[in-house]
């Protein structure tokens, strides 16, 4: 009995990983494949070239952020992403919709941007109860008028397993511990539930001083 449930739970640890990981996989194919949608339907890869290709999206898609992103990225292309900013907020209800979520990407995905580039260690909910958070920024708006900037931070405290939720805090910089591990290492720390330790940092080099030239 108990090599049954030896070899149960050993077929479990093999089995479950790779079964998440296939349906993420293809969830994801699945998803992007979608963008084939855009396209003429006798341009469809199943009409050209008569069977069905899985993971065609995926190259679609690629295609359609690199081409975006060329053409954002010169004069004109800004120029236009103004012009379509300005006409989307004269849309009501939309407008607010869009802005937000706008707001939130360049504050994600900007490249001078500091959010969720560090995690830190906070006692939430309450003193003495330790979790990690991500530093999204600084405290901006009206309630910079009565906290000052330097002494707090803005944090995301996600939940376990599900880390797309969680809840928006404001806490004194000083309580705030930062972390040597990577984003990618705190999410799967998180997402685990404590299970996947991440890796010991490596201690900071100690440099020898160079032996002074003998006279």
């Amino acid at each position: 009995m108990a090599a049954l449930r030896k070899w149960l739970f050993a077929g479990l640890l093999v089995i479950v990983p790779v079964g998440i990981t296939i349906w993420v996989l293809e969830w994801i194919l699945s998803t992007l494949d979608k963008t084939l949608y855009i396209l003429p339907a006798q341009w469809h890869p199943d009409k050209l070239f008569g069977f069905h290709i899985p993971g065609f999206g995926v190259v679609l898609a690629l295609v359609i952020l690199l081409a975006v992103g060329a053409v954002a990225s010169n004069f004109l292309g800004k120029k236009l992403v103004q012009w379509g900013d300005a006409l989307v907020g004269r849309i009501p209800v939309v407008r607010s919709i869009y802005s937000s979520v706008k707001q939130v990407s360049d504050t994600l995905f900007s490249e001078n941007g500091n959010a969720f580039r560090t995690a830190v260690l906070v006692q939430w909910p309450r003193e003495g109860v330790w979790t990690i958070a991500f530093v999204t920024g600084t405290p901006g708006g009206d309630v910079a008028t009565y906290l000052a900037e330097d002494d707090y931070l803005t944090v995301y405290v996600p939940t376990t397993p599900n880390p797309t939720g969680g809840y928006f805090v404001i806490l004194r910089r000083s309580e705030c511990i930062e972390l040597r591990m990577g984003v990618d290492e705190a999410l799967k720390y998180i997402v685990s539930m404590g299970v996947v330790v991440p890796a010991q940092p490596l201690p900071p080099l100690v440099t020898t001083p160079a032996p002074a030239p003998s006279s």
